[in-house]
Order: C-alpha cells, then sequence, then structure tokens
C-alpha cells in the first residue's frame, strides 16, 4: 500500500472584502474571485434584511463569503445620512432618525461603517462622525465611484476623526466588484469573523485596482449615480404604496412609527 502524506491546510494570509456592493448574481461572483476578493457586503438598497441575507446565503460558498448588510437612509429623502449596517440580527427600515437608527444598530451589537463621508446630501459629515465617533466603526476613504478628490477629502475625515478606514467598490454595476477592498490579515472565515474584523478595528489596509481601466470604470459609476438619485428611480421602485422598507411596512409591526420621518408613504412627499 502506498504511503499517505498528510499536509497541513493552507491558511490564507490576507483576507480581501469589498466592504460595499449592491448588485450580487452568478457574474459578479465570478468576477469577485477572478479578482482575489474574499468577501462581499451585499447592501442593496430599498431591501428588507431577510430578503438580502436570503440572497447573501445563495451565492456563498468557500471561495466567497457574502455579507447581508443594509445601508440604511436615515432622515428624509433631501437630507439623508446613510449608515452602513453590518451584523444585523432584525430588520431596520429606511427614512427613521438618525438617532434612532444608531440606537438600533447599538441593541443589536452590529457595526456601523460610514460610507462616502461628506458627498453631497445622503452623507454623514465630518462634524457628525466627530459627534458620533465612538458609535461609528469605520469611516469609508476609498470609494470607486468617487472622484479623486473626492477620495481624498475622505481620507482627511477619516484622519481628522481618528477612525479606521475601509475601502469598497460601491459597484451599483456589476463589472465594478472588485475595483477596491479592505484587506485585513490572516482568514476571516464566515459572516461573523468579516463583520468583527470591522467592529473591533482589526488592523487594515484599503487597496484598489489601477490604470485607465479602473478610472473609466470610476466615470461610469459616477455618471449612473444621477440616476441612482432622482425621483423618476424612486417612482419605480419605491413609490408603490407598500414600500419594503418604509417603517409604516406592515413587517416591521409598527416598532417604528414613533421615529419614522414620514407618517404616510413616501409617494405623500413626492416633489411638484
Amino acid at each position: 500500500m502506498l504511503g499517505h502524506e498528510e499536509r497541513p491546510p493552507v491558511t490564507r494570509s490576507r483576507t480581501r472584502v469589498d466592504a460595499h456592493v449592491k448588485v450580487l448574481d452568478d457574474d459578479v461572483v465570478a468576477l469577485a474571485k477572478e479578482r482575489g476578493i474574499d468577501a462581499l457586503v451585499y447592501a442593496p438598497h430599498f431591501t428588507r434584511l431577510p430578503t438580502i441575507r436570503k440572497r447573501a446565503a445563495r451565492f456563498s460558498d468557500d471561495d466567497l463569503t457574502v455579507i447581508p448588510a443594509r445601508e440604511v437612509f436615515t432622515g428624509d429623502w433631501g437630507n439623508r445620512r446613510h449608515i452602513l449596517v453590518l451584523g444585523l440580527d432584525e430588520p431596520v427600515p429606511d427614512y427613521i432618525t438618525f438617532e434612532a437608527a444608531m440606537a438600533e444598530a447599538d441593541r443589536q451589537d452590529a457595526a456601523v461603517l460610514a460610507p462616502h463621508p461628506s458627498f453631497a446630501t445622503i452623507s454623514l459629515t465630518r462634524p457628525e462622525i466627530a459627534a458620533h465617533g465612538a458609535r461609528i466603526d469605520a469611516v469609508e476613504t476609498y470609494n470607486t465611484k468617487l472622484l479623486p478628490h473626492q477620495n481624498a477629502r475622505t481620507r482627511r475625515i477619516a484622519e481628522a476623526t481618528d477612525q479606521p478606514g475601509f475601502g469598497s467598490s460601491y459597484a451599483h454595476l456589476p463589472g465594478t466588484v472588485g475595483e477596491a477592498w479592505t484587506e485585513f490579515d490572516g482568514a476571516l472565515d464566515g459572516v461573523d469573523a468579516v463583520v468583527d474584523a470591522f467592529r473591533e478595528a482589526r488592523p487594515r489596509t484599503v487597496i484598489h485596482r489601477g490604470g485607465a481601466g479602473h478610472q473609466l470604470r470610476g466615470l461610469v459609476e459616477f455618471a449612473h449615480l444621477a440616476y441612482e438619485n432622482t425621483w423618476e428611480k424612486l417612482d419605480r421602485q419605491f413609490l408603490s404604496g407598500d414600500e419594503p422598507t418604509l417603517p409604516s411596512n406592515v413587517a416591521y409591526e409598527g416598532r417604528f412609527n414613533d421615529v419614522s420621518v414620514y407618517s404616510g408613504t413616501l409617494s405623500d412627499y413626492r416633489p411638484n
């Protein structure tokens, strides 16, 4: 009988996390693996947590972990502040007050990240990050969708507020996945390990691809942003009268009615 040589398991020396994507399908998974990404944080707009979890589990395997997350819209449509929340056990709706969203994240011991800081009217500002620094686990310092001067500003904000950074492709389009990532030392196996790495402020490096292709991909994503923030898109995705992530949705059982920034459906507040 031939002898059998026992070989030790291969241990990853690092874990690459694309820390914020909006798209997830077979092509996205294939591209992420091709680009050496080990984990994706999946947080689509206007989608309830159970739906996100189900899809994340469907596309996770031994080579790629998909972390279900919510980019919660706090405040009203014209003056909203986004927070990226990882590790939620229970759903949290959009369009509640910032304080209520943070309190819910605290209650669930979730990790709270500040995406695209000081960008337009959708992001936490430097003073807001400074004021709530003890409750924020990281600030985005590289986002493929942002222009170079905007990414430079995000790095200054993280430094000024003494916050760990993170990087993401912020992919709204499938071809952008894996253009940027957050790299942690060692292997982070499973959803909880990735969430803990952010929550515990473990050392990391923010890295992005380079060259003309990367720059072009960022410009395409930036151009797509105009569509992402129009009422025309909102008409199609969110003004049905039974919006899935409004606090008034029956799924939330009235738990957030007292902290909702809207008393009815969003369609009641559509601008003329």
